[in-house]
Order: C-alpha cells, then sequence, then structure tokens
C-alpha cells in the first residue's frame, strides 16, 4: 500500500460523518461505474475496490464510506502525477512494472486452473493413499536429555542403568527446551524429528533407555514413555485438506506441461554474486 494513502485516509476518518453520499448505496456494483475522471482519465469503481481489497487489515476499523472517498481520492492524486511525469521511467519502475504485470497474469492463469472442478473419485484416492486403512501410523511419546558431549551422555546412561530418575537427571543436565518438563517431548510421528533421532526412538521397547544418540543439536539419551497407533481421520474431517492437495497437484502439472511444451534457456550464470540480489542500487540509472 502506498504511504500517502494513510494521511489521506486519517484525514477523510478525522472529517467524520456529517453527511455521507453513499448512504443510499445500490444494490448491485458496477465496477466500471466512474466515480472520476481526471483530464480525461477514468477512475472506476473497479479501481477502488482493488485497492480497498490490497489495504492491510488495520483499515477494517474505518467506515465503508471513508475509505470509499479516501481511495478515490488517493487515485486522484495519483492519476495527476502520472500524468505529470516527463521523461523516461527508471529502470527499477520499469521491471517492477514487467514483473507485476507477469505476477497478475500468472495469478489469473493459477485462479483458472484451480477453479476447476476436481473429481469425488480423485479425493477418495488421495485419502486412501495418505491415510491408508491398513497400516496405521505409529505416534511415540518419548523423553530425552540433550547434552553437548558423547561423554555427558555416556555417564548419563550409566547413572539411569543405577536407577538414576530420567525427568529429575534431565532438569539438572538437558540443554534442551523440554528439560523443565523433565524432557517429555510429548506425541510425535515420523518426519516430526530428526531421522537419527526418530530411528533411535522407534528401535525402542517401551521403558527403554537409548545408548547416545549424535544428531545436530548434540547428544541425547532418549527413553520410550508409550506407543500408540495414530487414529485414521474421517474423510470428511480431511475433505478441504486433500481438496486443496489435489488442485495443487493440478496446478503443478499443468506448469509441468507448459515447462515440456516450452523452449527454456538457462544460461552459465556461475560469474554472477548471489550476493548481487541484495544491491539495488544496480538498478538506479
Amino acid at each position: 500500500m502506498p504511504a500517502t494513502l494513510r494521511p489521506i485516509l486519517a484525514a477523510a476518518f478525522a472529517a467524520a460523518m456529517v453527511t455521507s453520499p453513499f448512504a443510499q448505496a445500490q444494490e448491485t456494483a458496477d465496477p466500471n461505474e466512474v466515480v472520476a475522471t481526471v483530464n480525461g482519465t477514468e477512475i472506476t469503481l473497479g479501481h477502488v475496490i482493488a485497492v480497498r481489497a490490497d489495504l492491510p487489515r488495520q483499515y477494517d476499523q474505518f467506515p465503508p464510506e471513508l475509505l470509499f472517498q479516501g481511495i478515490i481520492d488517493q487515485l486522484v492524486q495519483q492519476t495527476l502525477l502520472q500524468q505529470s511525469f516527463e521523461g523516461d521511467l527508471s529502470l527499477q519502475s520499469k521491471i517492477l512494472l514487467e514483473n507485476e504485470e507477469r505476477a497478475v497474469t500468472a495469478g489469473e492463469v493459477i485462479a483458472q486452473v484451480m477453479e476447476g472442478g476436481v473429481d469425488e473419485a480423485e479425493l477418495q484416492a488421495a485419502y486412501e493413499e495418505q491415510y491408508p486403512e491398513e497400516a496405521g501410523e505409529m505416534e511415540y511419546r518419548a523423553s530425552h536429555i540433550l547434552v553437548e558431549t558423547e561423554e555427558e551422555a555416556q555417564a548419563l546412561v550409566t547413572e539411569l542403568e543405577d536407577g538414576g530418575d530420567f525427568a529429575a537427571l534431565a532438569r539438572e543436565n538437558s540443554t534442551g527446551p523440554s528439560a523443565s518438563a523433565g524432557g517429555d517431548l510429548g506425541w510425535f510421528g515420523e518426519g516430526d524429528m530428526v531421522e537419527p533421532f526418530f530411528e533411535a526412538v522407534a528401535a525402542l521397547e517401551t521403558g527403554g533407555v537409548s545408548d547416545p544418540v549424535q544428531t545436530q543439536f548434540g547428544w541425547h539419551v532418549i527413553t520410550l514413555a508409550e506407543t500408540r497407533e495414530k487414529e485414521r481421520p474421517a474423510f470428511d474431517t480431511v475433505r478441504d485438506e486433500l481438496e486443496n492437495q489435489v488442485r495443487e497437484q493440478m496446478l503443478a502439472a499443468h506448469v509441468e506441461k507448459l515447462s515440456e511444451n516450452a523452449k527454456i534457456d538457462r544460461p552459465d550464470i556461475s560469474n554472477i554474486n548471489p550476493e548481487a540480489i541484495n544491491d539495488p542500487s544496480v538498478l538506479e540509472n
């Protein structure tokens, strides 16, 4: 949202509603209806609606009639400034316009692809694939003690073998955020933890304690409290999620098909320092 919109809207709000020309609003809005003309350039209701849709949520507190007038004033000012421009646009402005047109047009295509109907059979197939009835996913509840070195971890294993209390040792020694809870990590499934950690948990018997396990976070000593089979969710409870996934797959397939039929050249760009993307000064001219 342009910063210049804020003072205009603030002024409109401060003016308050003494009388409103919009009190008798028409029932069906016409986006092509002209709300202002600046030296022959028309500003339509559609332009106003598009600006309103892009405003941050804090503007929801403004009454619609005040926003309406404030946005019209903003568009009138922008049109005056646009008409007064002389010379050539800067390189940055040209590129921003190109990127905006590309993004908006791509958005139109995305909407067309994803708004197509999703076949019920596709949804059911996605459900069966993601939530197979015959193979319920196992979930685990475990606790751990996280330390910096293998030697510290092995000393804790020895202490536990001698009857030490796992929760107490976790509170005293663990550097992880679960230390205050005695190392309890709650319930988790495959993919929720880094692979070496999860593999160690899955290999444990209930009540067992692992040998020291190394991950990128340090060395862990783990105990498994209990396991359970994750319940298969009812189809209706995940229908929206599955529909979104199917639509995303439709979009991915559409892009893949476009790519297959397109000539895409990717030159060698090894000579470009990736840090260049953080230097907007190269767009100055």
